[in-house]
């Protein structure tokens, strides 16, 4: 079996996403990952990461476009457009840039910048 390659990985991520496939996503993850959304929050760990995959301001999953897939060193950097559906506030589109930093083979930080879409 050929290992995984840094982009397979975050492929394997957003394929997650797009299912909430909370076993999927985490398998990308190192035990004490980090995620910065920044603006909002910041997760530390499996455990919080888990709790943020469906988080109970949304219904359903996200449909995420990827646009551009880039990569350096440990981190591959990805940017696209999604769009989901507030609990509150109805659809809604956004554009992403996330920023993902490896660790021996593994996703360790992820950085999200999420801006809003008319």
């Amino acid at each position: 079996m050929t290992p995984q390659t840094q982009r397979d990985l975050v492929a394997d991520y957003f394929a997650g996403f797009r299912t909430s496939d909370h076993p999927r996503i985490l398998a990308t993850l190192t035990d004490d990952v980090e995620w910065i959304i920044h603006g909002h929050r910041t997760t530390h760990g499996k455990a919080e990461f888990d709790g943020e995959i469906e988080n109970p301001a949304f219904t359903g999953s996200p449909a995420l476009d990827v646009h551009r897939v880039h990569e350096d060193g440990p981190v591959v950097i990805v940017t696209g457009e999604g769009r989901g559906l507030s609990v509150d506030h109805g659809p809604f589109r956004f554009a992403f840039n996330d920023l993902f930093t490896f660790r021996d083979g593994l996703i360790a930080r992820v950085d999200s910048y999420v801006v809003p879409l008319p």
